[in-house]
């Protein structure tokens, strides 16, 4: 019996430690629920999920990241741990692994990440309301000589970065350059050492809970790399755990349109 014992620990203990852990940290003015259909994926496909939320207009990324980042990694108690980022999430990840080191991390997803800035925020920073709206954290967010994203070092963990190329506010498209999601330049969201960079069709506010940023998450975090042949109803049948169109008999994914 007692080697029975032992031996029902050792899986134990095998399982735990092959268990992953992902931080799930969200963007400027939003909280952690705005990450709820991205955290049930992951459950679905093993992860355990620890989802913080953090004051984001009320410090700098320093302060933010200090307060945020050691205790969510703490609570994953795993000795790599993955996250998926949106916005301004993805640099209080950059600012954490500057401060600590990459040794940490397993796997990371970027969501619209503002890598090198916003140009948002150098033409809106002298109005009251903008600088009352986006706090501390925000009014570093820009492309100029104190823009806190672009001093930060280059990718030396295993990221993926997607950006959306959709807009509904054309106001703010108007002060970026090229293709952008309404807040982020496709561009900015480029950062030198990462892995992959994909673009899809979603805008910046809501690009978490689409079908297709969920899937490709997954997968990313799974195998390193994204999916270019991913359509967005293949990515629906993933959702719905039938990749391969078993549960619709008759419809092939690869027949799909994007």
């Amino acid at each position: 019996m007692r080697l029975i014992a032992i031996i029902c620990a050792l899986v134990v203990m095998a399982d735990a430690a092959q268990a992953r852990c992902v931080v799930l940290l969200h963007g400027l003015a939003r909280t952690e629920t705005s990450f709820a259909l991205m955290e049930t994926a992951l459950e679905a496909e093993g992860w355990r999920v620890v989802r913080p939320g953090y004051p984001s207009t009320e410090a700098p990324i320093e302060e933010l990241t200090r307060q945020t980042l050691p205790a969510a990694v703490a609570a994953c108690g795993t000795e790599k741990v993955d996250f998926v980022t949106h916005s301004m999430g993805g640099i209080l990840l950059r600012q954490w692994v500057a401060d600590v080191g990459p040794e940490r991390v397993g796997r990371a997803v970027m969501l619209g990440p503002p890598n090198q800035g916003s140009e948002i925020v150098d033409e809106l920073r002298d109005v009251v309301a903008f600088d009352w709206i986006n706090g501390p954290a925000g009014m570093q967010m820009g492309t100029g000589p104190t823009s806190l994203p672009r001093s930060l070092p280059d990718a030396n963990f295993d990221l993926g970065v997607i950006a959306g190329a959709q807009s509904l506010n054309p106001y703010f498209s108007s002060l970026l350059p090229g293709d952008d999601d309404g807040k982020v330049a496709v561009y900015s969201t480029r950062l030198n050492g990462m892995r992959e960079h994909l673009i899809l069709p979603v805008t910046h506010t809501f690009m978490m809970n689409n079908p297709r940023v969920i899937s490709q998450t997954v997968v990313f975090l799974r195998t390193g790399k994204f999916d270019p042949n991913m359509t967005f109803f293949g990515a629906m049948l993933e959702q719905f755990g039938c990749p391969d169109g078993d549960c619709l008999p008759g419809i092939e994914v690869f027949d799909a349109k994007p």
